[in-house]
């Protein structure tokens, strides 16, 4: 399992999801001066979503069998899990945790970053597996 995360994949995976993040972290910056945070950080997700999406097929998982709509349906299985623990671990950092730590200055955009990191491994897993098998 270990040997996974050390591969080459893996490192393209980090990287477009790391760009994809970065446009989750960033969209829920914009979108969040129309609506607030618990929604923009669902709707952020589901535009970081899109891009990963983009991104996995044209340079992670290039050489999948599978066609776009059934990759797209098992992408959006797993981030439906990805998206409950980004969804979680954010409100609980930014309503709790960092309150609790007498943390108030960028409160929300540190949950946020947390919340959008903490699914790596396990979206690797389930789009390696089951999105682009």
């Amino acid at each position: 399992m270990m040997r996974q995360f050390k591969s080459r994949q893996f490192l393209v995976f980090l990287l477009t999801g790391g760009f994809a993040a970065l446009v989750n972290f960033g969209s829920r910056i914009v979108y969040n001066q129309w609506v607030g945070f618990p929604v923009a950080v669902v709707l952020a997700y589901v535009t970081g979503m899109i891009t990963a999406f983009v991104l996995a097929k044209l340079f992670v998982f290039k050489d999948t069998r599978q066609d776009v709509m059934r990759s797209a349906m098992w992408f959006t299985a797993v981030n439906l899990l990805a998206i409950a623990q980004t969804w979680a671990i954010s409100m609980a950092l930014a309503y709790y945790v960092l309150p609790a730590l007498h943390v108030e200055q960028f409160r929300e955009a540190i949950a946020h970053a947390v919340g959008v990191m903490i699914p790596v491994f396990t979206s690797y897993l389930g789009h390696k597996h089951f999105s682009f098998r």
